[in-house]
């Protein structure tokens, strides 16, 4: 037990290494240093993932168990540090401070291969921490791409329609495909998974263009698993931590439903 919550880890189906039993990845496990970055042009081939690795608890302590440059590329979606509560009552943990901000990200600078990108969500009334933060892991700004969405997601001063990330570089890395900076949210998920789950169809398009297939994808706070099953769906290996027990329970469940069906997944899957 620590101050971020309670720590355990879950291996799927598959044969895999606890993180427990082996702290540190054999770095011959690992793509070359580097490599993930610079993928080929033909980067939406290769063959449907079907295995994971998840652990729940406080990332920063979890990706300390793992070698500098172990990942390919990060893409996760991190609390907004709003003290966001749905219409049902559903909370973020650690969305009212910002403690963990910058740990978690000097870690996943650390973590990252050099030559690679991370790409982060953020809370756009929050921007100045979110800055600091990357700024002070290392990360430089690469670009800022915005989600357009079909509907409203409040109404406060402006009808509030879309979302937004900022796509981090560590290095010199060169993308796959070079995408537009303007993806179109596309259906609602209904938030059915998490309070502020993310559709497949935005994160397909930014997976493919930002690693090759086999490269190694991390998304530190995973929620219901939205990034890993995007990433199972592009032919990568995927590694997902998240605090919430409940969010980490669903995610589990939805993944390994989406690897018996051989990577065939739906936003709802569960």
């Amino acid at each position: 037990m620590n101050m971020f919550g309670h720590q355990s880890y879950i291996n799927p189906t598959f044969a895999m290494p606890s993180v427990a039993a082996a702290p540190r990845l054999p770095s011959a496990q690992e793509p070359s240093k580097g490599e993930g970055a610079r993928a080929p042009s033909a980067n939406d081939d290769g063959p449907r993932a079907t295995a994971y690795r998840t652990a729940q608890g406080d990332c920063v302590q979890l990706m300390r168990q793992y070698d500098d440059q172990s990942f390919d590329l990060v893409l996760t979606d991190p609390p907004y540090l709003v003290n966001y509560r749905d219409r049902s009552g559903r909370t973020v943990a650690n969305d009212d401070n910002d403690a963990w901000l910058e740990p978690a990200f000097r870690e996943i600078y650390r973590v990252l291969a050099n030559d690679a990108f991370c790409v982060s969500f953020y809370g756009w009334n929050q921007v100045d921490r979110f800055f600091a933060a990357w700024r002070a892991a290392g990360f430089r700004i690469g670009g800022h791409i915005t989600f357009p969405k079909r509907y409203s997601s409040s109404v406060r001063l402006l009808r509030y329609q879309h979302e937004s990330a900022y796509l981090l570089v560590k290095g010199q890395p060169e993308p796959a495909n070079v995408i537009g900076d303007v993806i179109d949210w596309g259906a609602y998920t209904g938030n059915k998974l998490h309070p502020t789950q993310k559709p497949l169809s935005i994160l397909v398009p930014m997976i493919q263009a930002f690693s090759k297939p086999g490269a190694r994808v991390l998304d530190p706070f995973m929620g219901s698993g939205s990034t890993l099953a995007a990433g199972m769906l592009c032919g990568r290996h995927c590694t997902g931590f998240e605090l919430d027990k409940s969010n980490f329970e669903i995610a589990n469940k939805r993944l390994a439903r989406a690897a018996a069906a051989g990577a065939r997944m739906a936003d709802d899957l569960m």
